[in-house]
Protein backbone atom coordinates (compact mmCIF):
# COMPACT_ATOMS: atom_id res chain seq x y z
CA UNK A 1 0.00 0.00 0.00
CA UNK A 2 1.18 3.24 -1.11
CA UNK A 3 2.27 5.74 1.96
CA UNK A 4 -0.52 8.40 2.54
CA UNK A 5 1.53 11.72 1.63
CA UNK A 6 -1.14 13.70 3.57
CA UNK A 7 -0.36 12.91 6.67
CA UNK A 8 1.43 15.55 9.15
CA UNK A 9 4.24 14.12 10.71
CA UNK A 10 3.97 15.40 13.84
CA UNK A 11 6.84 16.85 16.62
CA UNK A 12 7.05 18.23 20.38
CA UNK A 13 6.15 21.43 18.83
CA UNK A 14 2.72 20.44 18.01
CA UNK A 15 1.80 20.58 22.08
CA UNK A 16 1.91 24.08 24.15
CA UNK A 17 3.99 22.24 26.12
CA UNK A 18 2.12 19.83 29.43
CA UNK A 19 3.35 21.94 32.02
CA UNK A 20 1.64 24.60 30.57
CA UNK A 21 -2.08 22.88 31.13
CA UNK A 22 -4.28 24.13 33.56
CA UNK A 23 -5.13 22.06 36.01
CA UNK A 24 -8.97 20.82 35.33
CA UNK A 25 -7.22 20.01 31.85
CA UNK A 26 -4.21 17.92 33.26
CA UNK A 27 -6.90 15.70 35.21
CA UNK A 28 -8.69 15.04 32.51
CA UNK A 29 -5.76 14.29 30.18
CA UNK A 30 -4.67 11.56 32.89
CA UNK A 31 -7.95 10.29 33.07
CA UNK A 32 -7.98 10.03 29.32
CA UNK A 33 -4.68 8.22 29.51
CA UNK A 34 -5.33 6.05 31.33
CA UNK A 35 -8.26 3.84 29.21
CA UNK A 36 -5.26 3.28 26.76
CA UNK A 37 -7.29 1.64 24.62
CA UNK A 38 -10.04 2.59 21.98
CA UNK A 39 -11.99 2.48 18.75
CA UNK A 40 -11.95 4.91 15.61
CA UNK A 41 -14.47 4.23 13.00
CA UNK A 42 -14.98 5.62 9.56
CA UNK A 43 -18.07 5.00 8.19
CA UNK A 44 -20.38 6.90 5.79
CA UNK A 45 -21.90 6.79 1.89
CA UNK A 46 -18.07 6.09 1.05
CA UNK A 47 -17.77 2.89 2.82
CA UNK A 48 -20.13 1.11 -0.43
CA UNK A 49 -16.76 1.94 -2.62
CA UNK A 50 -12.85 0.77 -2.21
CA UNK A 51 -12.30 4.57 -2.16
CA UNK A 52 -9.64 6.05 0.45
CA UNK A 53 -12.47 7.52 2.29
CA UNK A 54 -13.51 10.83 0.48
CA UNK A 55 -9.82 11.62 -0.48
CA UNK A 56 -10.93 10.83 -4.73
CA UNK A 57 -12.82 14.06 -4.30
CA UNK A 58 -9.58 15.73 -4.49
CA UNK A 59 -8.32 16.54 -7.81
CA UNK A 60 -4.66 16.26 -6.81
CA UNK A 61 -3.57 13.20 -7.84
CA UNK A 62 -1.90 10.99 -4.96
CA UNK A 63 -0.49 7.38 -5.02
CA UNK A 64 -3.68 6.31 -2.94
CA UNK A 65 -6.40 8.57 -3.74
CA UNK A 66 -7.62 7.27 -6.75
CA UNK A 67 -4.91 3.99 -7.79
CA UNK A 68 -5.36 2.36 -10.50
CA UNK A 69 -6.40 -0.73 -9.29
CA UNK A 70 -9.54 1.16 -7.00
CA UNK A 71 -12.34 -0.40 -8.75
CA UNK A 72 -14.70 2.29 -8.09
CA UNK A 73 -12.12 4.56 -10.27
CA UNK A 74 -11.68 2.09 -13.12
CA UNK A 75 -15.32 1.52 -13.61
CA UNK A 76 -15.43 5.13 -14.24
CA UNK A 77 -13.02 5.35 -16.52
CA UNK A 78 -10.96 6.94 -14.86
CA UNK A 79 -12.50 9.69 -15.61
CA UNK A 80 -12.36 12.47 -12.85
CA UNK A 81 -15.89 14.45 -13.12
CA UNK A 82 -17.56 10.88 -13.59
CA UNK A 83 -15.95 9.65 -10.25
CA UNK A 84 -17.15 13.27 -8.53
CA UNK A 85 -20.76 12.75 -9.67
CA UNK A 86 -21.56 9.64 -8.63
CA UNK A 87 -19.51 9.76 -5.10
CA UNK A 88 -21.72 12.53 -4.60
CA UNK A 89 -25.03 10.86 -5.46
CA UNK A 90 -23.51 7.70 -3.30
CA UNK A 91 -26.00 9.22 -0.23
CA UNK A 92 -29.11 8.19 -2.48
CA UNK A 93 -27.65 4.75 -1.98
CA UNK A 94 -26.39 4.38 1.38
CA UNK A 95 -29.26 1.93 3.42
CA UNK A 96 -26.80 0.33 6.29
CA UNK A 97 -30.28 -1.95 6.96
CA UNK A 98 -28.08 -4.25 9.68
CA UNK A 99 -26.86 -1.15 11.93
CA UNK A 100 -26.55 -1.97 15.43
CA UNK A 101 -24.44 0.63 17.09
CA UNK A 102 -25.32 -1.82 20.68
CA UNK A 103 -23.89 -4.75 18.74
CA UNK A 104 -20.72 -2.33 17.81
CA UNK A 105 -20.19 -1.22 21.63
CA UNK A 106 -20.69 -4.72 22.92
CA UNK A 107 -17.28 -5.83 20.09
CA UNK A 108 -15.45 -2.85 21.78
CA UNK A 109 -16.02 -3.41 24.88
CA UNK A 110 -14.95 -7.61 24.03
CA UNK A 111 -11.94 -6.12 22.85
CA UNK A 112 -11.28 -4.53 26.20
CA UNK A 113 -11.48 -0.80 24.49
CA UNK A 114 -12.80 1.82 26.97
CA UNK A 115 -13.91 4.54 24.29
CA UNK A 116 -15.05 5.23 20.82
CA UNK A 117 -13.92 8.10 18.62
CA UNK A 118 -16.63 8.44 15.84
CA UNK A 119 -16.65 10.05 12.59
CA UNK A 120 -19.72 12.77 12.20
CA UNK A 121 -18.60 13.98 9.45
CA UNK A 122 -15.41 13.58 6.63
CA UNK A 123 -13.86 15.76 4.77
CA UNK A 124 -16.73 15.07 1.68
CA UNK A 125 -19.04 17.24 3.96
CA UNK A 126 -21.81 14.29 4.78
CA UNK A 127 -23.06 14.47 8.27
CA UNK A 128 -23.76 10.97 10.07
CA UNK A 129 -26.43 13.58 11.79
CA UNK A 130 -29.57 15.32 11.71
CA UNK A 131 -28.08 18.40 11.52
CA UNK A 132 -30.36 21.65 10.36
CA UNK A 133 -27.04 23.61 8.78
CA UNK A 134 -27.27 21.34 5.86
CA UNK A 135 -29.21 19.00 3.28
CA UNK A 136 -26.16 16.68 2.58
CA UNK A 137 -27.19 14.64 6.12
CA UNK A 138 -28.10 10.62 7.17
CA UNK A 139 -31.66 12.12 7.72
CA UNK A 140 -32.79 13.74 4.80
CA UNK A 141 -35.60 12.15 2.34
CA UNK A 142 -32.99 11.59 -0.83
CA UNK A 143 -31.11 9.03 2.09
CA UNK A 144 -32.61 5.67 2.60
CA UNK A 145 -31.72 4.91 5.80
CA UNK A 146 -33.73 8.23 6.70
CA UNK A 147 -36.53 6.15 6.99
CA UNK A 148 -34.75 3.89 10.08
CA UNK A 149 -35.54 4.63 13.76
CA UNK A 150 -31.93 4.73 14.21
CA UNK A 151 -31.06 7.21 10.98
CA UNK A 152 -29.28 9.80 13.32
CA UNK A 153 -26.22 7.61 13.79
CA UNK A 154 -24.21 9.82 16.00
CA UNK A 155 -26.94 9.66 18.86
CA UNK A 156 -27.19 6.08 18.46
CA UNK A 157 -23.42 5.42 18.41
CA UNK A 158 -23.12 7.61 21.02
CA UNK A 159 -25.86 6.91 23.37
CA UNK A 160 -24.95 3.31 22.77
CA UNK A 161 -21.18 3.36 24.08
CA UNK A 162 -22.17 5.50 27.18
CA UNK A 163 -24.53 2.54 27.89
CA UNK A 164 -21.42 0.12 28.33
CA UNK A 165 -19.32 3.34 30.33
CA UNK A 166 -17.11 3.93 26.87
CA UNK A 167 -16.35 7.85 26.88
CA UNK A 168 -17.19 9.27 23.99
CA UNK A 169 -14.82 11.29 21.06
CA UNK A 170 -16.33 13.23 18.51
CA UNK A 171 -14.68 13.15 15.17
CA UNK A 172 -15.51 15.84 12.95
CA UNK A 173 -13.90 17.63 9.69
CA UNK A 174 -13.39 21.24 10.10
CA UNK A 175 -12.64 21.02 5.67
CA UNK A 176 -16.08 20.36 3.64
CA UNK A 177 -15.70 19.53 0.33
CA UNK A 178 -19.60 19.85 -0.45
CA UNK A 179 -19.77 23.27 1.22
CA UNK A 180 -20.30 26.12 -0.98
CA UNK A 181 -18.17 28.40 0.79
CA UNK A 182 -15.47 26.01 1.41
CA UNK A 183 -15.21 24.99 -2.27
CA UNK A 184 -16.88 27.81 -3.86
CA UNK A 185 -18.36 26.49 -7.40
CA UNK A 186 -17.85 29.67 -8.92
CA UNK A 187 -13.42 28.62 -8.36
CA UNK A 188 -11.75 25.94 -9.58
CA UNK A 189 -10.73 23.47 -7.04
CA UNK A 190 -6.85 22.41 -7.00
CA UNK A 191 -6.47 20.44 -3.90
CA UNK A 192 -7.68 19.81 -0.36
CA UNK A 193 -7.85 23.29 0.72
CA UNK A 194 -10.50 26.20 0.37
CA UNK A 195 -10.31 27.00 -3.43
CA UNK A 196 -10.15 30.91 -3.03
CA UNK A 197 -8.74 33.89 -1.36
CA UNK A 198 -10.29 34.44 1.64
CA UNK A 199 -8.54 37.79 1.70
CA UNK A 200 -11.05 39.12 -1.50
CA UNK A 201 -13.41 37.08 -0.75
CA UNK A 202 -14.38 37.43 3.47
CA UNK A 203 -18.26 37.44 3.03
CA UNK A 204 -17.35 33.31 1.51
CA UNK A 205 -15.20 32.79 4.17
CA UNK A 206 -17.06 34.79 6.71
CA UNK A 207 -19.92 32.25 5.87
CA UNK A 208 -17.88 29.26 5.99
CA UNK A 209 -16.77 30.08 9.61
CA UNK A 210 -20.50 30.15 10.72
CA UNK A 211 -20.96 26.88 9.04
CA UNK A 212 -18.68 25.41 11.78
CA UNK A 213 -19.31 27.19 14.96
CA UNK A 214 -23.15 25.85 14.01
CA UNK A 215 -22.15 22.15 12.95
CA UNK A 216 -19.88 21.68 16.31
CA UNK A 217 -22.29 23.83 18.48
CA UNK A 218 -24.97 21.25 17.23
CA UNK A 219 -22.96 18.07 18.53
CA UNK A 220 -21.56 19.26 21.73
CA UNK A 221 -25.52 20.72 22.72
CA UNK A 222 -27.35 18.32 21.21
CA UNK A 223 -25.48 14.95 21.66
CA UNK A 224 -25.24 13.93 25.40
CA UNK A 225 -21.67 14.52 27.39
CA UNK A 226 -18.82 14.09 24.98
CA UNK A 227 -15.22 13.78 26.29
CA UNK A 228 -13.26 14.91 23.49
CA UNK A 229 -13.69 16.81 20.15
CA UNK A 230 -10.94 15.28 18.08
CA UNK A 231 -10.74 17.75 15.09
CA UNK A 232 -9.53 16.24 11.63
CA UNK A 233 -8.51 18.47 8.44
CA UNK A 234 -5.61 20.42 9.88
CA UNK A 235 -4.92 22.25 6.95
CA UNK A 236 -7.56 24.75 8.51
CA UNK A 237 -5.76 26.82 11.10
CA UNK A 238 -4.04 30.52 10.86
CA UNK A 239 -3.44 32.17 9.14
CA UNK A 240 -4.83 31.27 6.12
CA UNK A 241 -7.74 29.11 7.12
CA UNK A 242 -8.68 30.55 10.50
CA UNK A 243 -11.83 29.48 12.20
CA UNK A 244 -11.69 31.12 15.24
CA UNK A 245 -10.65 27.63 16.92
CA UNK A 246 -10.40 29.61 20.27
CA UNK A 247 -14.28 30.72 20.54
CA UNK A 248 -15.36 27.40 18.99
CA UNK A 249 -13.28 25.47 22.21
CA UNK A 250 -14.69 28.21 24.46
CA UNK A 251 -18.51 27.45 23.29
CA UNK A 252 -17.69 23.62 23.43
CA UNK A 253 -16.79 23.76 26.72
CA UNK A 254 -19.58 26.28 27.69
CA UNK A 255 -21.58 22.84 26.75
CA UNK A 256 -19.45 20.12 27.59
CA UNK A 257 -17.31 21.10 30.73
CA UNK A 258 -14.04 18.80 31.15
CA UNK A 259 -13.60 18.59 27.25
CA UNK A 260 -10.87 17.55 26.25
CA UNK A 261 -10.04 19.03 22.29
CA UNK A 262 -7.69 17.75 19.60
CA UNK A 263 -7.47 20.21 16.58
CA UNK A 264 -4.67 17.38 15.20
CA UNK A 265 -1.49 18.81 13.94
CA UNK A 266 -2.32 22.43 14.12
CA UNK A 267 -0.48 22.74 17.56
CA UNK A 268 -1.16 25.28 20.32
CA UNK A 269 -3.23 25.51 22.89
CA UNK A 270 -6.46 23.09 21.38
CA UNK A 271 -3.99 20.66 20.55
CA UNK A 272 -4.51 18.75 24.03
CA UNK A 273 -2.97 15.66 22.73
CA UNK A 274 -0.84 14.57 19.55
CA UNK A 275 -1.91 11.93 17.43
CA UNK A 276 0.70 10.33 15.14
CA UNK A 277 -0.94 8.10 12.51
CA UNK A 278 -0.77 5.17 11.72
CA UNK A 279 2.90 5.35 13.65
CA UNK A 280 4.30 4.42 16.97
CA UNK A 281 6.80 7.38 17.79
CA UNK A 282 10.40 6.04 18.69
CA UNK A 283 10.85 7.15 21.67
CA UNK A 284 8.15 8.76 24.72
CA UNK A 285 7.19 11.97 24.02
CA UNK A 286 6.61 13.31 27.28
CA UNK A 287 3.52 15.05 26.75
CA UNK A 288 0.01 13.28 25.78
CA UNK A 289 -0.38 11.28 23.01
CA UNK A 290 -2.68 8.57 21.06
CA UNK A 291 -1.17 6.35 17.94
CA UNK A 292 -4.02 6.43 15.71
CA UNK A 293 -3.88 2.97 13.62
CA UNK A 294 -6.00 0.78 11.76
CA UNK A 295 -6.31 -2.70 12.03
CA UNK A 296 -7.12 -3.48 8.07
CA UNK A 297 -5.04 -1.71 5.23
CA UNK A 298 -7.39 1.35 5.63
CA UNK A 299 -9.20 3.59 8.29
CA UNK A 300 -12.80 2.22 6.25
CA UNK A 301 -14.54 -1.07 4.90
CA UNK A 302 -12.83 -2.30 1.99
CA UNK A 303 -14.01 -5.77 0.65
CA UNK A 304 -11.68 -8.52 1.54
CA UNK A 305 -9.49 -6.55 3.71
CA UNK A 306 -6.97 -8.33 5.36
CA UNK A 307 -6.22 -7.19 8.75
CA UNK A 308 -3.93 -7.68 11.84
CA UNK A 309 -3.23 -10.48 13.51
CA UNK A 310 -4.27 -10.09 16.87
CA UNK A 311 -0.62 -10.75 18.26
CA UNK A 312 0.51 -7.71 16.36
CA UNK A 313 -1.82 -5.43 17.85
CA UNK A 314 -0.88 -6.60 21.00
CA UNK A 315 2.88 -5.91 20.42
CA UNK A 316 1.43 -2.16 19.13
CA UNK A 317 -0.47 -1.90 22.50
CA UNK A 318 2.21 -2.98 24.69
CA UNK A 319 4.89 -0.92 22.72
CA UNK A 320 2.43 2.37 22.52
CA UNK A 321 1.47 1.93 26.02
CA UNK A 322 5.47 1.52 27.57
CA UNK A 323 6.09 4.88 26.04
CA UNK A 324 2.99 6.54 27.17
CA UNK A 325 0.70 6.80 24.50
CA UNK A 326 -3.05 5.43 23.66
CA UNK A 327 -3.77 2.87 20.65
CA UNK A 328 -6.76 4.05 19.04
CA UNK A 329 -7.42 1.54 16.76
CA UNK A 330 -9.49 1.94 13.28
CA UNK A 331 -12.46 -0.29 12.38
CA UNK A 332 -14.91 0.45 9.46
CA UNK A 333 -18.23 -1.09 9.51
CA UNK A 334 -19.93 -2.42 5.77
CA UNK A 335 -22.03 -0.88 3.99
CA UNK A 336 -25.32 -2.14 5.85
CA UNK A 337 -23.75 -1.44 8.80
CA UNK A 338 -21.73 -4.60 10.04
CA UNK A 339 -18.09 -4.52 11.54
CA UNK A 340 -16.19 -8.05 9.23
CA UNK A 341 -16.24 -11.10 11.16
CA UNK A 342 -12.45 -11.25 10.69
CA UNK A 343 -12.18 -7.79 11.91
CA UNK A 344 -14.64 -9.39 15.26
CA UNK A 345 -12.62 -12.06 15.87
CA UNK A 346 -9.32 -10.14 16.30
CA UNK A 347 -10.95 -7.79 18.10
CA UNK A 348 -11.96 -10.54 20.76
CA UNK A 349 -8.97 -12.08 20.85
CA UNK A 350 -7.07 -8.82 21.78
CA UNK A 351 -9.99 -8.43 24.74
CA UNK A 352 -9.28 -12.31 25.46
CA UNK A 353 -5.68 -10.99 26.16
CA UNK A 354 -6.59 -7.95 28.28
CA UNK A 355 -8.97 -9.94 30.62
CA UNK A 356 -5.35 -11.70 31.49
CA UNK A 357 -3.01 -8.62 31.57
CA UNK A 358 -5.36 -5.59 31.28
CA UNK A 359 -3.41 -4.74 34.60
CA UNK A 360 -0.18 -3.95 32.83
CA UNK A 361 -2.28 -1.76 30.53
CA UNK A 362 -4.48 0.52 31.72
CA UNK A 363 -3.67 3.20 33.96
CA UNK A 364 0.17 2.06 33.36
CA UNK A 365 2.67 4.46 32.85
CA UNK A 366 5.75 4.61 31.09
CA UNK A 367 8.84 3.54 33.24
CA UNK A 368 12.80 3.97 31.73
CA UNK A 369 14.31 2.63 30.30
CA UNK A 370 11.18 1.29 29.08
CA UNK A 371 12.11 -1.67 27.05
CA UNK A 372 14.90 -4.25 26.91
CA UNK A 373 15.67 -6.40 24.18
CA UNK A 374 11.92 -8.14 24.11
CA UNK A 375 10.60 -6.51 27.09
CA UNK A 376 8.24 -3.59 27.47
CA UNK A 377 8.03 -2.03 30.94
CA UNK A 378 5.50 -0.16 32.89
CA UNK A 379 4.12 0.64 35.79
CA UNK A 380 1.68 1.65 38.74
CA UNK A 381 3.32 3.31 41.64
CA UNK A 382 6.02 0.91 42.72
CA UNK A 383 4.92 -2.13 41.29
CA UNK A 384 6.37 -2.56 37.80
CA UNK A 385 5.60 -4.71 34.62
CA UNK A 386 7.96 -6.72 32.38
CA UNK A 387 5.37 -7.38 29.11
CA UNK A 388 7.48 -10.14 27.18
CA UNK A 389 6.98 -10.33 23.52
CA UNK A 390 7.17 -13.56 21.55
CA UNK A 391 10.57 -14.64 19.60
CA UNK A 392 10.45 -13.86 16.13
CA UNK A 393 9.12 -17.39 15.17
CA UNK A 394 5.74 -16.38 18.12
CA UNK A 395 6.92 -18.90 21.00
CA UNK A 396 7.87 -17.43 24.12
CA UNK A 397 11.31 -17.08 25.69
CA UNK A 398 12.35 -19.87 28.28
CA UNK A 399 13.67 -17.55 30.59
CA UNK A 400 13.79 -13.06 30.61
CA UNK A 401 17.09 -11.22 32.38
CA UNK A 402 15.83 -8.12 33.40
CA UNK A 403 19.20 -5.92 34.35
CA UNK A 404 17.06 -2.31 35.08
CA UNK A 405 15.39 -3.15 37.93
CA UNK A 406 15.61 -5.82 40.98
CA UNK A 407 12.59 -6.75 43.19
CA UNK A 408 12.17 -5.32 46.01
CA UNK A 409 13.59 -7.48 49.19
CA UNK A 410 10.72 -9.99 49.60
CA UNK A 411 8.60 -8.85 47.03
CA UNK A 412 6.94 -12.09 44.78
CA UNK A 413 7.27 -12.44 41.29
CA UNK A 414 3.77 -13.07 39.71
CA UNK A 415 3.14 -13.96 35.96
CA UNK A 416 -0.54 -12.57 35.48
CA UNK A 417 -3.14 -14.91 34.84
CA UNK A 418 -0.44 -17.45 36.13
CA UNK A 419 -0.94 -20.02 39.39
CA UNK A 420 2.08 -19.02 41.45
CA UNK A 421 4.74 -17.26 42.28
CA UNK A 422 7.91 -17.11 39.38
CA UNK A 423 11.29 -18.39 41.01
CA UNK A 424 13.85 -15.98 39.87
CA UNK A 425 17.79 -15.53 40.17
CA UNK A 426 19.19 -12.24 41.54
CA UNK A 427 22.17 -10.79 40.02
CA UNK A 428 24.49 -7.85 41.14
CA UNK A 429 22.69 -5.91 38.37
CA UNK A 430 18.75 -7.46 37.84
CA UNK A 431 17.61 -10.89 37.84
CA UNK A 432 16.60 -13.78 35.85
CA UNK A 433 13.31 -15.40 35.53
CA UNK A 434 12.28 -18.56 34.17
CA UNK A 435 8.71 -18.57 32.27
CA UNK A 436 6.29 -21.30 32.94
CA UNK A 437 5.78 -24.05 30.09
CA UNK A 438 2.26 -23.91 30.79
CA UNK A 439 1.13 -19.78 29.94
CA UNK A 440 -1.89 -18.07 30.61
CA UNK A 441 -2.62 -17.38 27.09
CA UNK A 442 -0.68 -16.91 23.57
CA UNK A 443 0.98 -13.28 22.16
CA UNK A 444 2.68 -11.71 25.27
CA UNK A 445 3.06 -12.30 28.95
CA UNK A 446 3.13 -9.70 31.81
CA UNK A 447 5.32 -10.14 35.20
CA UNK A 448 4.49 -8.32 37.84
CA UNK A 449 6.84 -7.29 40.75
CA UNK A 450 7.70 -4.55 43.41
CA UNK A 451 10.57 -2.45 43.03
CA UNK A 452 12.23 0.25 44.24
CA UNK A 453 11.56 3.02 42.02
Amino acid sequence: MAKRDDIVEHSLADSIGYDTYPGWLKARLEWFMDMRFGMIIHWGPYSQWDCCESWGLVPQQYAWNRSDDMKCWVERGRDFERFTRDYRALNRTFNPVNFDPDKWAAIAQAAGMKYVTYTTKHHDGFCMWDTKTTDYRITRPDCPHHASPRADTVREVFDAFRRRNMAISCYFSKSDWHCPWYWAPQFEVKDANVNYDRLKHPELWARFVDFVHRQIKELMTDYGPVDVLWLDGGQVRPPGQDIRMDEIAAMARERQPGLIMADRTVGGVNENFITPEQEIPDKPLGIPWESCITLGHKWKYVPGDVFKPAGQVVKMLAETVAKGGNLLLGVGPSPLGEIPRDAESRLREIGAWLKINGEAIYGARPVAPYQEGNVRFTKKGGVIFAIVLPESDGTPPDNIVITSFRPAAGAAIELLGGRAALESKPFVQGFEVRLPRELPGPHAWAIKFRADV
